[in-house]
């Protein structure tokens, strides 16, 4: 079976730009391989490796690097491409512990016997090594699992501080229930404790003017705008979480 027809197209145009990289970029030594990773939004970030003996960076690092310096904070796929027509390559183990703990939530392409799956980073790397700032290491019991964060747009922030905004809608953006690091990306980064209480899912069509309300919004039709606006490929049969959280601690 190709796994490779089931990958949804914007996977699969992921690959093809990972391939743009390497082909146009890639020298045969020292530029060898190109990545390619995909924010939320759908903004596609470009990577090709640097060889040295020192132990220059992989392509998918150089990938998040480029990514990180555009802004893009929420990544939610990766692949790399070999040069010369070797096609998908797996992540190298290095690569795949910086991808874990910098985007737990992430999703990697790789090939498999009949194609490219799409595979969760947590499984490529299961009963990882955790690693923690230790800003945020002292905040929590030795050897507890990094906090979860749930970026946001800055317009969102007056009204999740004043309680307006008590839910969001994500659309392929994991999360789970409990505490999170509520992340606004202005020029300096705001960052409120809270908890996700609950996690609801539906598809687009389902969603009600209460999901708006709550949402911080005033209509059922303003939250389409803004999903679109956040989401440009979403569909209305597309399932979607919609968050619940609370500031403060559990």
């Amino acid at each position: 079976m190709d796994c490779t027809m089931h990958l949804p197209e914007e996977d699969l145009a992921l690959v093809e730009f990972a391939q743009r990289v390497v082909e146009t970029n890639g020298d045969g030594e020292v530029h060898t391989v190109g990545a390619a990773v995909r924010d939320a939004q759908g903004r596609m970030f470009g990577g090709i490796n640097l060889y040295h003996f020192t132990g220059g960076p992989c392509a998918e690092l150089v990938a998040l690097g480029h990514a990180r310096a555009a802004g893009a904070r929420d990544l939610t796929a990766i692949v790399a491409v070999g040069d010369m027509g070797r096609g998908v390559l797996a992540p190298c183990g290095r690569d795949r512990q910086v991808l874990l703990d910098y985007h737990p939530g992430i999703r990697v392409l790789v090939p498999v016997a009949g194609g490219i799956r799409s595979v969760a980073i947590t499984d490529l790397l299961p009963h990882a090594y955790v690693w923690e700032e230790q800003s945020a290491a002292s905040d929590r019991a030795p050897g507890s699992a990094a906090m979860q964060a749930l970026h946001f747009h800055p317009t969102y922030l007056d009204a999740v501080r004043t309680g307006r905004k008590t839910s969001t809608v994500r659309f392929r953006d994991p999360v789970e229930t409990g505490p999170v690091n509520m992340v606004f990306e202005l020029d300096d980064e705001v960052v409120l404790s809270g908890v996700v209480t609950q996690i609801t899912s539906k598809i687009v069509a389902e969603l009600t003017e209460a999901d708006a309300i709550a949402d911080g919004f005033r209509d059922l039709a303003e939250l389409q705008d803004r999903l679109r606006f956040h989401y440009p490929d979403v569909k209305s049969t597309d399932d979607v979480a919609v968050v619940h959280f609370r500031l403060g601690h559990v």
